[in-house]
């Protein structure tokens, strides 16, 4: 019996599924986007993102803990020179999965997972990643500090433009026929 087994066997032994995976994870990290059945992405998603979380610290064991993952010298080289900078701010939810539909040999439902900050038409792009670097906390309470700020501040009566003093440079300018 399997309950509460959340991993997907994929019809593999467990060498063949951790080769299977190792090597998905490899051409995700060169391509930043694969092309796969919807099982393999999304099987492959909880074992990529720890690996991409290991990545934000670059130092050398954090480097030997993934290269043992991996067992690629150049997508480890990417993940943590290239990709990691890019994923930085970012707290979580480094992948996406898409599902494209069937294919058309075997009707295998065909899905693209790939890594959310490298996609520009789909995501929201590099600006609001910038933005998102200046807001890094993600907590609640901003109510008292507004209410705080409101309380604080002298309300002035607003200016309407009917009793506004007019510049004469802003005098409205008739013109001659």
């Amino acid at each position: 019996m399997r309950h509460g087994d959340k991993n997907n066997n994929l019809s593999r032994t467990a060498s063949h599924r951790k080769a299977l995976l190792s090597n998905l994870a490899c051409q995700l990290f060169m391509h930043k986007r694969i092309v796969t059945t919807l099982a393999k992405a999304k099987a492959l998603r909880p074992y990529v993102e720890p690996l991409i979380t290991k990545a934000k610290e670059n130092s050398t064991h954090q480097r030997r803990i993934v290269f043992s993952y991996l067992q690629d010298k150049e997508a480890v080289q990417e993940l943590f020179d290239v990709i990691s900078a890019k994923i930085a701010s970012r707290p979580g939810g480094y992948t996406r999965v898409i599902k494209l539909g069937k294919r058309t040999g075997d009707n295998a439902e065909i899905g693209m997972i790939e890594l959310v900050d490298y996609n520009e038409v789909y995501g929201k792009g590099v600006a609001a990643t910038e933005e998102a670097a200046v807001k890094k906390t993600r907590r609640a309470g901003t109510r008292k500090k507004a209410t705080a700020v409101n309380e604080t501040v002298p309300t002035v009566a607003p200016v309407t433009t009917e009793n506004a003093p007019v510049a004469p440079s802003e005098a409205p300018v008739e013109e001659a026929k």
